[in-house]
């Protein structure tokens, strides 16, 4: 029989560009387990503008990356709490008003929030244009191929894996690799200003990447409370050139600013600071868990 083998990340060494270099200092803490390559590892850098947060899942039948959705929103302690999960990162966007999905989630092969469900997203006269686009965003999924899982970032449209029965998904956006799909997606409209995400201005960010090996590394961007607050974190441009240096191949942006928020190892950190530099603890509505395989337990 096959060995399953679920998709992670041994922490490699790759090449910073300056941007990246200038002043970092990096922090290793793994977790216990007998070999790197088999271990999640936790990297946080501190850079000149930011403070990134950094997990590597490696590739091994212990760990599983799945998303989760919550009745109603909740801090990632609270998301930690009630899974005992290893980590958690945010994921997908949602309107905090409603606390309705506005991303796709698919768990256990069942649609468990749609956008068009949200009726304040569907009825918003000012985003009828570009509902088609909203609907057919990029979503992080997990697949069962055979006996072995396989993770995969599409678009919503996108067709699964041939043969391949896809298990989870969560939406987010836009793409940040291979290419930066910002127009694409909705996110951006150059021809009447429109930014819905502050793509171009410095924020915290939340992203999921698949390496070539086909393990994960998420990355939750912090913004520096030495920083003047409009300069602190990163563009989305930068943060597609970062998931590039620690060696993504895909990768794409969850949702960011108030919401970017990681937990690991018993500790919470949240990206964005208030006027007078304290983390903003924002209630979310999915997650990302890395979580041991009970398969395996």
């Amino acid at each position: 029989m096959r060995k399953i083998w679920l998709l992670g990340l041994t922490l490699v060494s790759f090449g910073m560009p300056l941007l990246f270099k200038l002043h970092s200092s990096v922090s290793v803490v793994p977790t216990v387990a007998p070999s790197p390559a088999k271990t999640i590892r936790y990297e946080q850098r501190t850079l000149p503008q930011s403070i990134v947060h950094i997990l590597s899942i490696p590739t091994d039948r212990r760990f599983l990356v799945t998303p989760v959705l919550s009745p109603k929103v909740a801090t990632v302690e609270e998301f930690a709490q009630k899974y005992q999960a290893k980590a958690i990162l945010n994921a997908g966007f949602f309107d905090p008003v409603n606390q309705k999905s506005t991303s796709y989630v698919v768990i256990s092969g069942r649609v468990v929030a749609d956008p068009k469900d949200n009726e304040r997203l569907v009825n918003n006269p000012n985003l009828k244009p570009y509902l088609s686009k909203i609907f057919n965003r990029t979503e992080f999924r997990r697949y069962l191929c055979g006996e072995t899982i396989t993770y995969d970032i599409a678009l919503h449209s996108d067709l699964s894996l041939p043969g391949c029965k896809l298990v989870d998904a969560v939406g987010g956006g836009p793409s940040l690799l291979p290419e930066l799909t910002l127009e694409k997606e909705a996110f951006v409209d150059k021809n009447n200003g429109r930014d819905a995400i502050g793509s171009n201005q410095p924020s915290s960010r939340s992203a999921v990447g698949i390496i070539d090996d086909g393990s994960i590394v998420l990355v939750m961007v912090a913004q520096k409370p030495n920083v003047r607050l409009a300069k602190s974190g990163m563009t989305l441009p930068e943060l597609a050139d970062f998931m590039k240096t620690i060696g993504a191949k895909k990768a794409m942006n969850l949702d960011g600013g108030s919401s970017s928020s990681f937990y690991y190892n018993g500790k919470t950190v949240y990206g964005k600071l208030n006027i007078v530099r304290k983390p903003i603890k924002r209630q979310v509505k999915s997650v990302l868990l890395i979580q041991e395989n009970s398969v395996n337990k």
